[in-house]
């Protein structure tokens, strides 16, 4: 039986991947096991990716699973944008943490309704990437259209009554 021509070329890209971050994916040892044993690589990376993830999900479920994809991407990037001298990266990133942090206290006060929406941890993974995601950058979006007009007001007179007693 032969490897169809699609499963060759994701088996290649794979191999790609693994070939550009050798560190991560254990390149080097994979490339042993794979000439002692003489399935790719790739099988074996997958495997292990698989294994890693099913205990993931097996010890934490959804809700770990979501916060990690929420937390760490978003944590990498912003400490590459605080050594940077971008300032674009760091009003993205700045801003996806306003949200972020929005949204946890919104979900931790009103959990019990998490448990009636359908797929919930599907919907939420999808949302935080597309917050997060460089080519959508919603993050921005959902700050200036659905925060910052209800709490700016509040911040404002919060300031503005701080400053007048700062005078008394």
């Amino acid at each position: 039986m032969t490897t169809p021509p699609q499963v060759i070329a994701a088996i290649s890209k794979v191999d790609a991947f693994m070939a550009k971050y050798p560190t991560v994916s254990q390149y080097d040892k994979l490339k042993d096991i794979e000439t002692q044993t003489g399935y790719s690589k790739v099988y074996f990376f997958i495997s292990g990716v698989s294994m890693i993830s099913a205990i993931i999900y097996g010890l934490g479920g959804a809700k770990l699973v979501t916060d990690l994809v929420s937390f760490v991407y978003p944590a990498y990037m912003s400490f590459k944008a605080i050594d940077s001298s971008n300032t674009t990266d760091h009003t993205q990133w700045l801003t996806y943490w306003v949200v972020f942090s929005f949204m946890s206290i919104i979900e931790s006060v009103a959990g019990f309704l998490t448990e009636f929406i359908p797929f919930y941890f599907f919907i939420k993974v999808a949302f935080f990437i597309w917050l997060y995601h460089p080519r959508f950058t919603g993050a921005g979006l959902v700050y200036s259209q659905g925060i910052k007009p209800f709490v700016m007001p509040h911040l404002n007179a919060f300031t503005k009554t701080a400053s007048v007693k700062k005078v008394d």
